[in-house]
């Protein structure tokens, strides 16, 4: 399923207002728990930044050596 910003922004909405139920088009979901309406958020926004083109990366390098200078 592709999310939106709009849907993005329904379930902040209704994570403010401490409900267990959002509405996304003409589909109801209900939540167990505020941490699975939060892992939920995290997956949503994950997905429109990556449509969106802005999803941020992280690049670590690693240098090895023996130890001598």
């Amino acid at each position: 399923m592709a999310w939106t910003q709009s849907d993005v922004d329904a379930l902040k909405a209704a994570i403010k207002t401490g409900v267990l139920m959002s509405r996304h088009g003409e589909t109801m979901q209900t939540f167990r728990s505020l941490d699975e309406m939060r892992e939920t958020l995290r997956m949503m926004e994950a997905e429109v930044a990556a449509a969106a083109g802005t999803v941020r990366t992280r690049q670590v390098r690693f240098q090895t050596g023996k130890g001598l200078c």
